[in-house]
């Protein structure tokens, strides 16, 4: 049975946040340009389907949605990757387990030598046909990310469902009970924390040791890092700003926040996120807005060349203040080392 996941209201409107200037405006401002530097990660979305609905999940994924990349479009992954050496692969979703394709994409990335990360939910492992799950995780030596909204039980069934929290402690559990998150031990185990309301995450290393601290202390849990990731004003968020009259507030408090020195270091210029189509974008949050790159670079797996997309100008909206704000937000959490 999938988790009872909260109720989600459908999005009244698929615009775009809006903003008080000009993302790029902003940057020219400070005498800057947002370009991809490299490509050292293909960031993999497999697919909508979850056995979660959270209420700050960008993806508007449920266990209702139907999306699920092929077996084909997989298999065109693993063939960029064998081709043109890419050392990660970050696998996400929905709950990317729940794909058919799953351990495969996983198996034959691996065999290449490619690092594997996965965007875990944690309850997930619940699910039928997901018992040897972390024995699979850790015979391929997978990186696993799993978000967990907070140490109480509380604030994180508010956010993601009743029941999801105690189900969340026991994964982590069991995880350590494999080896991930141990200190002196090669698996890796890293929590994301997203703050619960319209509002910047705190500095990642003052909640990290919160984290370690009650988590060890309340249930003998241990993990290797904790990422603090912005909300990013799109889709279920988006809805919820616009349902409780904060997305003027919220943009306004995202744009002041603006801090150049978090540019640099913006997931965007190193990393190529895929569709469950086998679509190119930017970003995750880009392919959520279904913001493509520009019509000169390659749009697919089927085009990709790593030639065009390194120095590419990548696609802004509203949404990347998001990614500015403060020490600044990304899949691997703060940009830049706060205080």
């Amino acid at each position: 049975m999938m988790s009872k996941a909260l109720p989600v209201v459908p999005e009244k409107t698929n615009a775009p946040p809006r903003a008080v200037i000009d993302f790029d405006e902003k940057l020219a401002a400070h005498g800057m340009e947002l370009r991809a530097s490299t490509v050292d990660t293909l960031q993999v979305n497999v697919g909508k389907l979850c056995n979660q609905a959270c209420k700050h999940c960008h993806v508007d994924a449920s266990p209702a949605r139907t999306e699920v990349m092929t077996r084909e479009t997989a298999e065109r992954v693993i063939s960029v990757l064998r081709r043109f050496g890419i050392p990660t692969l970050d696998i996400t979703g929905g709950a990317p387990e729940l794909n058919p394709s799953f351990r495969h994409l996983v198996r034959e990335t691996r065999a290449l030598g490619t690092h594997v990360m996965v965007r875990h939910n944690l309850t997930v492992m619940f699910e039928p046909g997901q018992d040897d799950l972390l024995k699979f995780f850790r015979a391929n030596d997978v990186e696993v990310i799993s978000s967990l909204p907070y140490f109480l039980e509380q604030q994180t069934d508010a956010q993601r469902g009743h029941g999801v929290f105690q189900k969340s402690i026991e994964a982590l559990r069991r995880l350590n009970g494999v080896g991930y998150g141990i200190e002196g031990n090669n698996l890796r185990l890293n929590l994301v924390y997203n703050p619960a309301g319209a509002f910047l995450p705190p500095p990642q290393a003052s909640i990290e040791q919160d984290f370690r601290r009650e988590l060890q202390k309340r249930y003998g849990i241990t993990f290797n890092h904790l990422y603090t990731i912005t909300n990013m004003p799109i889709k279920r968020f988006l809805d919820y700003l616009r349902r409780s009259g904060n997305e003027d507030r919220y943009m306004r408090k995202l744009v002041e926040a603006f801090n150049p020195a978090t540019v640099e270091g913006l997931m965007c210029r190193t990393l190529v996120s895929v569709d469950w189509t086998g679509r190119l974008y930017d970003c995750d949050f880009n392919q959520m807005l279904e913001l493509p790159f520009a019509p000169e670079l390659p749009r697919s797996l089927a085009e990709y060349d790593p030639a065009k997309l390194s120095a590419r100008r990548i696609t802004t909206g509203a949404h990347c203040f998001g990614c500015t704000a403060g020490t600044g937000s990304s899949c691997g959490g703060a940009v830049v080392v706060s205080g």
